[in-house]
C-alpha cells in the first residue's frame, strides 16, 4: 500500500471510531498488556494507544520487546488503529499507526519530521482555542478535556462541559473529536447530552472485571443499534 493510501486508510479508521481506548500503564501491570488491549479490542474500541507516562522512549520499547512485541499486529487483526502516547520515535519503531501529542510536546511539522506522512498524528487540547488552532494547523483529530478532574491529570482542573457543543461544531464537523477526562458510564449520558459524538474512557474499563464486557456496553451507549 503507498503511503498515502495508507495514511488515508488510518484517518478514516480514527474517523469510525466512538470510542477511544487507553492502554494506560498507571492502570495496568505491564505483564497483563496483551490480555489488557485484547479486552478493549474485542469490546469495539476503535482506537487503542499505549500511554506510559514516567517512562523514557527506551522503557517503553523495553515494554514492547518484553510484554507486547505483536501489539501492532493485534490491533491491526482487529483493523484497529495503534497510536503511541508523547513519542513518535517509538511508533515509527514499533509500527504503529499513528502518534498522539500534547500542547508542549512540539508542533505537527516537528513530529512530521520523525514520522513521515503515513502516520496520523493527535493533539490534546483543553480549550476551545487549543481545539481550533489544532485543526488550523492540521492534526488529524484531537483529545478535548479533561471534561472532569481526574486521577490520569493530576492538577489539572476539569473545563467542563459547556464548549463541547461550539467544538463538535465547529471542529468536529472536520477531525474527529474525543471527549476525554473523568467520563465513566454513569456521566456518559450527560456527556453526550452535551454535544460529544466520541469519547476517551480509561478507568472504568481498565478497572473493570470484565473488560470486553464493560467495553461493549459503552460501544452500545455510543451506538445504540450495535
Amino acid at each position: 500500500m503507498q503511503e498515502t493510501g495508507q495514511y488515508a486508510r488510518r484517518v478514516e479508521l480514527v474517523g469510525d471510531a466512538s470510542l477511544y481506548g487507553i492502554l494506560d500503564l498507571g492502570y495496568v501491570a505491564k505483564e497483563e498488556m496483551r490480555a489488557v488491549a485484547r479486552g478493549l479490542l474485542e469490546g469495539g474500541a476503535g482506537v487503542i494507544q499505549l500511554r506510559a507516562k514516567g517512562c523514557d522512549p527506551e522503557e517503553v520499547l523495553a515494554l514492547f520487546g518484553e510484554y507486547a512485541p505483536d501489539l501492532a499486529e493485534m490491533c491491526q487483526s482487529f483493523d484497529v488503529p495503534l497510536i503511541i502516547n508523547d513519542y513518535p520515535e517509538v511508533a515509527l519503531a514499533v509500527g504503529a499507526d499513528g502518534v498522539h501529542v500534547g500542547q508542549d510536546d512540539g508542533s505537527l511539522v516537528e513530529v512530521r519530521s520523525v514520522v513521515g506522512d503515513s502516520m496520523i498524528v493527535g493533539r490534546s487540547t483543553h480549550s476551545a482555542q487549543q481545539a481550533r488552532a489544532a485543526l488550523d494547523e492540521g492534526f488529524d483529530y484531537i483529545g478535548f478535556g479533561p471534561l472532569f478532574p481526574t486521577p490520569t491529570k493530576q492538577g489539572r482542573p476539569g473545563i467542563g462541559l459547556e464548549s463541547i457543543f461550539d467544538v463538535e461544531n465547529e471542529v468536529g464537523k472536520k477531525i474527529p473529536v474525543f471527549c476525554i477526562g473523568g467520563i465513566k458510564p454513569d456521566n456518559l449520558e450527560l456527556v453526550l447530552a452535551s454535544g460529544a459524538c466520541r469519547v476517551v474512557i480509561v478507568s472504568a474499563l481498565l478497572q473493570a472485571s470484565d473488560i470486553s464486557a464493560a467495553t461493549r456496553s459503552i460501544v452500545k451507549a455510543l451506538i445504540p443499534n450495535t
